[in-house]
């Protein structure tokens, strides 16, 4: 290849070249020459395998991004720069996952309101707050209508996303930001609510009236994936229920339970059928304490014989094992707990006309903790509490997002299959998961543990006001009743839809809730249910021609199924997995070829970092003080798959990187010109020129391995250390010949070609990790952007004739080292000269040193006999130095 460096060019080196005001100025450049753009029209034109798409995580547009979005998007970011240089035209999208808890949460704390769907719209609504809440309790959060919420909701998520281009950009993402969405948009909206409405029409999504895990905080029902179990205080109830025949001396059975306040709900007793304590009992009945509801005392493997009594009380419901022992042994269900956390107003039948009757009034409307007491004062007084109670730790369902335990409760919600209850469907989806590759490999049994473990189908509703609605209403019989079973679905070209606010089609508003009418269903989908479908979204999967008929983008076919879906480990069980669950169906294809596994960012003492653990750091305040180019290393020095510790250290060592590529770069394009039209690799004759890129030569190839083994790390790393070596050895030991000072031309020559050809390639090796840096020497002396030209390749830089061998380099480095070693030693400037020195070094590296004699004497002023002595390490002996002279005072 050729290089110039003309005089006009030159001009545009700074006098002193730094890092402050790069982001700024390259930013404008890329955003004003999109110098990112995916080209559509040569994608559209040309072969599949031209492009490179990436599915990219639309962050949660909910407060600030955190360091963890800097390290990941960072990784994804490197790829996608490779990938433009080897020359693929990259899709790299950008969108923002607006609706969910986190947003109505954060809407809660900043504008200090609550929803409330019995409310009228308030067109002229002006919210208490704008952030400037200190402590606002949710009793004295506003009440105001949904309407009104999602209207706040809409604001805010607005401003965050600009906070959040603001960031990404400054970082220096590659995104095509005009291939953007928000997943509230109405193009996602109808994208989710079109694929929503094809898995009902397929059976792939169903309604159920089931019991569930319900948040009573949230008052939203919470899915498989969403559960966090943490340790709870609890204590555990040795509680006696009686024989159902009530002899007299009768021992009674021992049931020992943390919750006594189900008791009212408890359907049967249940051990294991090798338990020999409770064999006689299998087959009879017991009578509960205070309530005298008599319940069979039945068999089931999933009792465990070696914790507490060996015998469980099954309730409907106190946990995940009750409902499957109430689903396979076909328990009745005598739910008591409300969906506001609290025991129901009503005495149930089964109460009634038994003892308890006169309790259960008082339980009612306690909150769960209230009624445990009471229930337990009820038991002493009754003598049916053996002993007190002993505190205990005990492992509870949380929502990943809640502060209480989740209770379980009955409701009719919507599901999509997911192989939770059809092994054939499980084999499929984990089979799925094995045509994708996953990066590191290792993650790829996340997947399939996570798949196989699955103990029921994904729950995507959820009683929230943010979030795309789901799509149907529901016939009112005769009586006002819901016909669940035939619900109304509207056309795909009238989506979105929103049937709290619009009427069916062939029905008027007025007659909403009224008999023979209609009701809206009032629930969202679940946030993953449209982030499952980024792909789809992004790509064009739905597009509406000018006449309003549903089609697909031309366009999908080209950029899907996807060649990367880069994320956290964490979300491998929520939208990755739900990614091929709705690919799956729709496609009959995993959504992307590869999956692109982040580990966590850790703060100091090992632990996540995390809003809700208070010890995350803003990322523009990091960005400011050390550049972007400082943190992209930082993030680029962590393998996929590992969690990475935040360290300020390694952020200093990449802005000293980043400041050496521009200092070293104007030192090397300082020696002087040549010609515009030279053979570069032609001009390169001296050895030690020869080495130098015959190392560089091993380093691009092993840098373009490590990327397409998708490790970048191992790509900076081998790129770093050569650059180091250029700038400590290979600068040093040639500037003086390159300034053509007392050499012929043709020597000069070589060193200032093989400057320029070795700088270029560097430049580009490390483009995809310091892209400011890079772009700023390259504008030096190149037209365009560094990040749009080619990827270096090994034979640009290998020349013709014997190979050279790069170990000559190191080894005239360390001939020069041990040279300026022995100068440091006699407390003598570098500038000393040498008037005798022996250097030992080993055998096999002594004839490189000799061959590059000429620029070790001018690197280390060495003037007079040099020898040299075999030895096992580099060393000097009878040296003889030459001080320099300090010029005289002036008399």
């Amino acid at each position: 290849m050729s290089a110039d460096l003309t005089p006009s060019r030159a001009a545009t080196i700074p006098e002193r070249p730094s890092l402050d005001g790069l982001e700024d100025k390259w930013g404008r450049v890329w955003a004003e020459q999109q110098t990112y753009a995916f080209d559509r029209a040569k994608a559209l034109e040309g072969s599949r395998a031209e492009v490179f798409s990436i599915d990219t995580p639309p962050p949660t547009a909910s407060g600030s991004l955190h360091m963890g979005h800097v390290f990941s998007y960072t990784h994804t970011d490197c790829m996608a720069r490779y990938k433009r240089m080897v020359g693929l035209n990259v899709f790299y999208p950008i969108g923002w996952d607006d609706n969910g808890l986190p947003t109505e949460k954060r809407v809660q704390n900043y504008y200090g309101v609550r929803g409330d769907a019995s409310l009228p719209h308030d067109p002229s609504f002006v919210p208490p707050h704008r952030g400037d809440a200190k402590s606002l309790r949710a009793g004295d959060a506003m009440p105001i209508s949904r309407q009104n919420f999602i209207e706040l909701c809409d604001e805010l998520t607005v401003e965050d996303e600009k906070a959040f281009e603001s960031l990404f950009r400054r970082l220096g993402q590659s995104f095509d930001w005009t291939i953007s969405y928000r997943t509230i948009d109405d193009h996602s909206r109808a994208t989710a609510q079109q694929a929503f409405l094809r898995n009902l029409a397929r059976g792939e999504a169903y309604q159920a009236e089931a019991p569930g895990l319900w948040d009573v905080t949230f008052q939203t029902a919470v899915a498989q994936a969403e559960l966090e179990a943490r340790d709870y205080p609890g204590a555990y109830h040795r509680v006696a229920f009686h024989l159902g025949d009530g002899g007299a001396g009768t021992e009674p059975v021992y049931v020992e339970t943390t919750r006594p306040e189900l008791i009212p709900s408890v359907v049967a007793l249940i051990a294991h059928p090798d338990d020999e304590r409770y064999a006689g009992l299998f087959g009879s009945t017991v009578r509960s304490p205070l309530f005298g509801v008599e319940v069979p005392v039945v068999a089931h493997p999933l009792a465990e014989m070696d914790k507490g009594a060996g015998i469980a009380m099954c309730c409907t419901f106190g946990d995940l094992t009750d409902v499957i022992w109430w689903r396979e042994l076909q328990l009745p269900t005598r739910s008591v707990i409300t969906r506001q956390g609290r025991i129901q107003a009503e005495v149930p039948a089964w109460i009634a006309s038994g003892p308890g009757a006169g309790l259960f009034a008082e339980l009612a409307g306690k909150t769960v903790h209230a009624a445990r007491e009471a229930v337990v004062a009820a038991l002493r007084e009754s003598g049916d509490l053996d002993g007190e109670p002993r505190a205990t730790q005990r492992k509870a369902n949380f929502y990943e997002r809640g502060e209480k335990p989740l209770e379980i409760v009955t409701s009719r919600q919507w599901y999509i299959r997911n192989g939770g209850r059809d092994a054939a469907l499980n084999d499929k989806l984990v089979g799925q998961g094995q045509s994708v590759d996953f990066h590191p490999p290792f993650m790829r049994a996340r997947y399939s543990n996570w798949v196989t473990g699955l103990n029921g189908d994904w729950l995507v509703s959820r009683q929230r006001f943010f979030g795309v609605a789901i799509p149907v209403w529901y016939p009112l019989d005769a009586e006002g009743e819901p016909v669940w079973d035939r619900p109304i679905v509207p056309s795909e070209e009238s989506l979105p839809v929103d049937p709290v606010t619009q009427a069916p089609d062939g029905y008027e508003e007025s007659q909403r809730g009224r008999a023979g009418g209609f009701i809206g269903d009032p629930d969202v989908l679940d946030t993953w249910a449209t982030s499952s479908l980024s792909p789809q979204i992004a790509a064009g999967w739905r597009r509406v021609d000018e006449d309003g008929a549903v089609t697909t983008d031309p366009l999908f076919d080209k950029v899907f199924p996807m060649d990367v879906r880069p994320q956290g480990h964490d979300i491998i069980r929520t939208w990755l997995f739900a990614t091929i669950v709705r690919a799956y169906y729709e496609h009959g294809t995993a959504p992307w070829r590869n999956a692109a596994i982040s580990g966590w960012i850790l703060d100091p003492e090992r632990k996540k970092m995390s809003k809700s653990k208070g010890n995350v750091v803003t990322p523009e305040d990091v960005l400011r003080e050390h550049s972007a180019d400082a943190v992209r290393y930082w993030a680029a020095s962590g393998r996929l798959g590992t969690d990475a510790a935040y360290d300020v250290g390694q952020m200093k060592v990449g802005r000293r990187l980043a400041i050496k590529v521009l200092n070293a770069s104007k030192f090397a394009l300082s020696f002087g010109d040549v010609r515009a039209d030279a053979d570069l690799a032609a001009m390169v004759t001296d050895p030690l020129d020869r080495a130098l890129l015959a190392g560089l030569a091993d380093v691009i190839e092993k840098a373009t391995a490590g990327f397409e083994s998708w490790d970048y790390t191992r790509s900076l790393e081998v790129t770093e250390t050569f650059f180091w070596t250029f700038c400590d050895d290979y600068l040093e030991l040639v500037k003086d010949r390159a300034y053509g000072a007392n050499v012929d031309d043709a020597a000069a020559a070589s060193a200032r070609a093989t400057l320029r050809l070795a700088l270029d390639s560097l430049l580009r090796l490390l483009a995809p990790f310091l892209p400011y840096v890079t772009e700023e020497v390259w504008s030096w002396w190149h037209e365009g952007s560094v990040h749009l030209t080619s990827w270096p390749t090994a034979d640009e830089v290998r020349l013709a004739g014997e190979p050279a061998d790069p170990a000559m380099l190191g080894a005239v480095g360390a001939a020069l080292a041990t040279v300026r070693k022995s100068k440091s030693e006699a407390k003598l400037s570098m500038r000393a000269e040498v008037a005798h020195i022996v250097l030992g070094g080993p055998e096999s590296l002594l004839d490189h040193v000799r061959a590059g004699e000429s620029d070790l004497r001018a690197a280390g002023r060495i003037t007079g006999s040099l020898d040299y002595v075999p030895a096992q390490t580099w060393t000097a002996s009878d040296v003889e130095l030459i001080p320099v002279e300090k010029p005289k005072p002036q008399a």
